[in-house]
Order: C-alpha cells, then structure tokens, then sequence
C-alpha cells in the first residue's frame, strides 16, 4: 500500500522539467515512464525499449546535496514533490531507487565523457548517481497545448501526407525557406519543429520564431505549415536527435520526418559491430524518413541550387553557414540578401540594436526615395529600404 509521505522533495530544473512532461504527454512513445533498474540496465545494452531503437535509459537522478540525502531516504510507496525554480510542479510514487554510473549514462547520450566537450560539460553538473523509478505527473501545459493544436489542426484539415520539420533557423535563412518549400509540394500539411534550446546560444527563440512565424505568413500558402516550439534538451544529442526527433514527429501524427543531407547527426555508425544509420532505426519507429538536399547558391547558376544537381563547382558556391551569418549580425552587420531575406534581416537587426540611429527619420527622408510626403518610418523600414540600396546594380 502506497505510504502519503510527502516529507520530501526532489529540486530539478526546467529542462528535467520539460524532458518529463516530453514522456509523459507520450511524444517519445514507447517510453511513457521512469525506468527501473532492469530496464535501464537492458536499455543500455541493447539500445532498445518494446522493440523499438532507444539510445539511453530514462532515468531522473538529479544532483545535488540536498537531493542526494533524499534519495538514499526514500522507501518504495513514498510520494516525492517535484520542485522546479521554487514551485511545486508535480509528484512522483517511489517504485525504487537504484545507483548509475554518470560517466556510462553520458557516454550513451553524447559518446563521450569527455567533460571538453560542451554537452557533457553542461549535463555533468546535473547527473546524480542515484535514480528513482516510479509514477509520475508534472505540471507542463505548454507541450499539452502544443499538442492538441496539431492534432485538430490535422483533424480540420484532413491531411494524410504530414511532414516534420526540424529547424534551429538560427537565423532564417534562403536555404531554409528552400527546404521549407520542397517539403511542402510533397505534403499535405508541414509540422515545423522550431528548435528551442535551454542556453542562450544564437539569437533569442522569440526572433527566431518571429522571422519563420512571418516568412509562412508572407511567402507560403495559408494553413500549410503549423510552428512547434520544441525545447531541445540533452537528450536530444548526437545520433539519439535523429531518434528522439523521428519519435516526437511520429508521436505528433506525423508520417514522414525530412533530414537535410548536411545534418550532423546523419552519418553511419557502429553497434554491435555492426554499420547503421537512422534509416535502420526508422524501420521500428515506422515513420518515413527523407532527405533534403543541401542547397547553395551558385553564381554561375545565379540561383539557389542543389549541389547534386550543379555542375560548377564548390569554388562557385556561396555556402548558408549559420554561424558564420551570426558573425555579421553580431557586429550589426546586413547579410547579404541573397543569404538572409531581407526582411528577416531587418527585424533582427531592429531587435538586436533599438534606438542605432540617431535623427532616423532625418537619415530616411535624405537617402530613401519617397512619394514626396512625410511619413513615419521604423528601424525595420530604414534596414529593409537600406537591402534595396545596396541591390541597385547600374552603378556597379
């Protein structure tokens, strides 16, 4: 019988927080629970759960003195509150408690131990040698919403053919909104899981979502494409992000998930002495996988093209190197419109650097043509008529 103990508490963070509510809502499906010490154990070896591919155990063991002492007390039938940032977010039945070996759990999920490398680094600080099995409920409406917003989209819209995305769009750019396109011409309705990281790399997720939010809204046709912010927790690292990604997409409803070829996370690899891909994988998550090509911009083609169908080569493409783009908006700095849109350059720029300019309407009104009239202009009109200045081509 279970015991109504709740003299203890467990402290997490938000993204255990958001990686529990992940499981529970079943987007990660098989998984729909803490495992026990004899299917972590099993997990671990075998890299499978009910017959499909799982890379790592789902374990809690979270760190910390004071959670430590709390997990060498707990007895099974003994209810834990779950606390996140001061508040009580959820509660969870104690089935057991057992001991894991952190540098093993952290060579499943990233490969390696080496605290070097920036997952690792980051995750080490969080793992605890003690993990609690046992039934669980967390307060996380942001994913439950999420959710039900797909689905009766897919309801209303009677689409068979639904495609997933996976997009940092970090920021937004033309080979983006390329693959965006060729994913949509084969599908009925496009799912685009827009990628929300817990550190504050790259730009802020709410830019991002702005510049794909007003791309859709601008460029494409209505009710085609529906934005899911996905937090992207550690588990989704390496080779277990194409995984956990064709899982979240098959959960969602989705039949098909599409990989840009240029994905990281995309190439061969060895179990059991054996060569596998994500396409092996696939095969027992039962969801389609395809792949994008890469695309460049050629400037003997003059356009955006595949690299499998130009026939000039690299030396004539330019290449859509996110972080390299970041450098120039870091420094406040207009890419190229034939690398960024440029209306997505300028509300970034705009966000990032308010008030630049000082007399901006002074500025406007002596370098844009205008209608002869006094009007009031932004930031984000100056920057976009700006793009249209620098693609005056008579004089160059």
């Amino acid at each position: 019988m279970a015991s109504s103990r709740k003299n203890r508490q467990l402290f997490i963070d938000v993204e255990a927080l958001s990686t529990l509510a992940l499981v529970q809502e079943g987007l990660i499906s098989p998984v729909d629970k803490l495992m026990n010490e004899d299917e972590a154990r099993e997990v671990t070896e075998t890299k499978m759960y009910k017959g499909v591919p799982y890379p790592f155990s789902f374990v809690l063991a979270p760190s910390g003195k004071q959670n430590r002492a709390s997990l060498e007390a707990l007895e099974k039938g003994d209810v834990v509150e779950l606390v996140s940032e001061g508040k009580v977010v959820g509660e969870l039945t104690v089935e057991s408690t057992f001991k894991i070996d952190p540098k093993q759990r952290l060579n499943c999920i990233f490969g390696t131990s080496d605290t070097t490398h920036p997952g690792v680094k980051n995750t080490i600080k969080r793992l605890g040698e003690i993990a609690v099995s046992g039934e669980y409920h967390v307060d996380y409406p942001l994913i439950t919403s999420h959710l039900n917003r797909v689905k009766n989209t897919i309801k209303e819209s009677g689409a068979k053919n639904i495609s997933a995305l996976m997009l940092a769009a970090n920021p937004l750019n033309r080979a983006h909104e390329r693959m965006i396109r060729h994913t949509l011409e084969e599908s009925d309705l496009v799912v685009l899981f827009l990628l929300k990281p817990f550190n504050n790399y790259g730009l802020r997720f709410d830019i991002r979502y702005e510049a794909v939010m007003s791309f859709i809204e601008h460029f494409l046709p209505p009710n085609k494409v529906v934005v899911v912010p996905l937090e992207n927790s550690y588990i989704f690292s390496g080779y277990n992000e194409l995984v956990l990604d064709a899982l979240v997409a098959k959960n969602y409803g989705c039949t098909r998930l599409m990989i840009s070829k240029s994905h990281h996370g995309l190439g061969l690899f060895y179990d059991k002495n054996r060569l596998n891909s994500i396409f092996d994988a696939a095969k027992g998550i039962k969801i389609e996988i395809n792949t994008v090509e890469q695309y460049v911009y050629c400037n003997k083609c003059r356009t955006l093209v595949s690299t499998n169908t130009c026939p000039h080569g690299q030396h004539h493409h330019v290449h859509y190197h996110s972080a390299s783009i970041m450098q120039l908006i870091n420094v406040g700095m207009m890419p190229p419109s034939v690398l960024v849109r440029r209306e997505v350059s300028a509300n970034i720029l705009s966000t990032l650097y308010p008030d630049r300019f000082e007399n901006l309407q002074e500025i406007y009104d002596a370098l844009m043509p205008n209608e002869g009239l006094m009007e009031e202009h932004s930031e984000e009109d100056f920057y976009v008529n700006l793009m249209g200045l620098y693609q005056t081509t008579s004089l160059t």
